[in-house]
């Protein structure tokens, strides 16, 4: 038996202890483990019962990642379950913390579960681009239901315990001791004469629903929601497996489309997508014993969307905030917005009331700068403005106390520049939420100057606290994200002066699957937003490099998009269903006809080439240049602030994926036919030249 699991006689019951640090991870030997000592209980006279559970913090919270891309070991997980399913002595698996993916197959191979109250339970393969591959789409479905195993397994995400016994996914739940509350309801199935109850067996969950049209309709839903993604589809055919098939046949099914999946070329993506996120967490010349400052304040300057938001971010994770507005009119309209913001959760169902009172207890009005002198942590959100922001900090520079972290959302702002408005560069650091800050994940950290290491290690600390995907970045005009976006959307521009229509880019870039078009994004930002950006960088880049127009055209006409009811597209009052402009056709006339260029037809194809490998060609300078740490910080800025399709891994993991000799190849067409703005940047012909990737390459090489 393994080291990492240990069988135990308590009288006539079998308890199986798993101990496998920090989350119990189903490897190889645990595998092992599990198996013989199921078979050890099965075969052990004195034994009536056995009782499974979990040292630690959590139950099996799933596959061990140290696995991933290798050759599968003996013995395999369904193999396991098999033997536990097929054991004639009652088993009940003891969850708490979380049971995700293997660790719910084990306990639904289980023949009764109990659950802490606080623990959690979900299938999230989906997440990594497979289907549950150890019976979870057979079980659960025969125990919860279709609609709800089709809930869980296409959506990834965990159910509370509560939800988990409503659906008959648990049997029971408990408070305390795990092995106790294990042994007690082992010794009452005992006493109460009950067998084995074998959870392929079941059909309660089946009964009674029109299950070919729930099946149906999930199926159009993902095909129209989530086009080109491989596995979600695959779950769904397993899951009607579940529905038509013995439970010998639709786990052999199961198994012939989880292998599908994990052939897939998106599973490599999501794959790299997964350990991207926690890469990202690892800064190279950070001293590993640096301590993070204790946060236990913290305030927001600034009553727009954007502060009302990041200060949402910090009542949400139980974080008292001061949110400073000008003058008190000021202040009650972020306020307020604050108010309908829960409102409109917890109208959804996703925030109870007293929840949305806690919360916004939390947040505290303030319109004097004075009130900020004891906070831990203060966010500049303000108008996107140097003068603006030097207003700001020399305040807080004189009010705040010393070793306050003075941060900055700012977009694209030099933030060395704003560090100097103050007399404490070593405490300043860009904290550069998305919006909406309250909703989007992404939270580029940047790194200036002289921010200390302290500094940095608080603000990534600060990142985990909000729940957010915490990303290192240098300054730069633009940092990393919004630098690429500014190629990204420049070229989306000259596509419209070549032959284009907005309808056209955008549905292109959407089967590539991006979850906006680059028009639908602009009219729901403002035009004019992009307007003040393209002033301030025509006056610092090279003359000779040649700007699109229609934008500009557009924002003379004052269509600034959704707030205006015409942009690129028309939208009618109340509704945000993009509709074409009958007046831009005219505009893209002139602004091509200004320009000389003879309109003509474009292909999906070079739609997509023209902005996404701008992208790539940008990324390089940046990686180059230091400004990200590696190529999967860059993937993981796009896939979580940016909408870039998690199934491609990012826009530097797609350039390896389609070689970077073939992107290189055309990056040189475009150079040669639009100029300057396409110079291939140094590193991408370097690595083309040897044949190398993106994700292999690290400074200094």
């Amino acid at each position: 038996m393994s080291e990492l699991v240990r069988l135990q006689r308590r009288d006539e019951i079998a308890l199986i202890i798993a101990d496998n640090p920090p989350v119990n991870a189903l490897g190889q030997a645990v595998r092992q483990g599990l198996l013989q000592a199921f078979q050890a209980a099965e075969a052990d006279p004195q034994v009536r019962a056995v009782v499974l559970v979990c040292e630690g913090s959590t139950f099996f919270a799933g596959a061990d990642i140290k696995e991933f891309g290798k050759p599968p070991v003996a013995p395999s997980l369904p193999e396991v379950i098999d033997v536990i399913e097929g054991c004639s002595k009652p088993s009940v698996a003891v969850i708490h913390g979380t049971a995700l993916g293997g660790g719910l197959e084990v306990a639904l191979g289980c023949h009764y579960r109990i659950a802490r109250t606080d623990a959690r339970v979900g299938l999230p393969e989906v997440k990594l681009g497979l289907l549950p591959g150890a019976g979870g789409t057979q079980r659960l479905p025969r125990l919860a239901g279709v609609a709800k195993a089709l809930e869980m397994i296409l959506g990834g995400a965990p159910v509370e315990a509560g939800e988990a016994c409503e659906y008959h996914i648990v049997d029971e739940l408990f408070e305390g001791d795990l092995v106790d509350a294990g042994l007690a309801y082992a010794r009452r199935l005992l006493q109460e004469g009950r067998g084995v109850r074998r959870s392929g067996e079941q059909m309660r969950g089946l009964e009674g629903t029109d299950n070919a049209a729930l099946i149906a309709a999930r199926h159009a839903e993902v095909v129209k929601r989530s086009p080109g993604l491989f596995s979600p589809l695959r779950c769904i055919a397993a899951v009607e497996a579940a529905t038509r098939l013995p439970l010998a046949e639709g786990l052999e099914r199961e198994r012939e489309l989880f292998l599908e999946c994990l052939n897939s070329p998106q599973r490599a993506a999501l794959v790299h997508a997964f350990f991207a996120e926690r890469q990202a967490a690892k800064i190279a010349d950070l001293p590993v014993d640096t301590r993070p400052r204790e946060i236990r304040t913290a305030a927001v300057i600034g009553g727009g969307t954007m502060g009302v938001g990041i200060a949402l971010c910090f009542a949400n994770a139980g974080v008292p905030v001061k949110l400073l507005e000008v003058g008190d009119e000021a202040l009650q309209r972020a306020l307020q917005r604050a108010r309908d913001t829960y409102a409109t959760s917890v109208k959804r169902g996703s925030l109870s009331e007293a929840a949305m009172d806690q919360r916004l207890a939390l947040i505290e009005g303030i319109t004097d700068y004075a009130a900020l002198a004891d906070v831990d942590l203060v966010v500049e959100a303000v108008f996107e403005d140097m003068a603006v922001k030097q207003q700001v900090f020399e305040r807080l520079d004189a009010v705040c106390k010393p070793g306050a972290i003075l941060a900055s959302n700012t977009s694209s702002l030099n933030l060395d520049e704003i560090a100097a408005f103050t007399r404490r560069p070593q405490d300043v650091v860009g904290l550069h939420f998305f919006s909406p800050a309250n909703v989007m994940r992404l939270l580029e950290v940047v790194r200036g100057a002289r921010t200390s290491h302290e500094v940095l290690a608080t603000s990534m600390a600060i990142g985990r606290t909000l729940k957010k995907v915490a990303v290192v970045v240098g300054v730069c005009d633009g940092f990393v994200g919004n630098r690429m976006l500014f190629q990204y959307g420049r070229e989306a521009e000259f596509l419209l002066e070549e032959g284009a229509t907005p309808q056209q880019v955008d549905a292109a870039l959407r089967n590539f699957g991006m979850a906006m078009g680059p028009f639908a994004v602009r009219d729901l930002a403002g035009l004019d937003i992009g307007q003040a950006i393209r002033k301030r960088q025509r006056a610092v880049l090279p003359a000779h490099l040649e700007f699109p127009t229609v934008a500009d055209r557009l924002c003379a006409a004052g269509m600034l998009g959704q707030k205006t009811g015409v942009g690129y597209y028309r939208y009618e009052p109340g509704n945000r269903t993009p509709l074409e402009n009958p007046e831009l056709a005219p505009m893209l006339a002139a602004a091509s006809c200004e320009k000389g260029i003879e309109r003509r037809e474009l292909d999906e194809r070079y739609i997509v080439e023209r902005t996404i490998y701008s992208l790539v060609n940008e990324g390089a300078k940046i990686l180059e240049e230091g400004i990200a740490q590696r190529s999967s910080d860059i993937d993981l800025i796009y896939l979580n602030g940016y909408g870039f399709p998690a199934w491609r891994g990012g826009p530097m993991f797609y350039a390896d994926s389609v070689g970077l000799d073939k992107v290189l190849a055309t990056i040189r067409e475009l150079h040669a036919r639009c100029a300057d703005w396409w110079k291939p940047a140094p590193l991408l012909e370097k690595l083309a030249a040897e044949g190398r990737t993106f994700s292999g390459w690290q400074p200094g090489q």
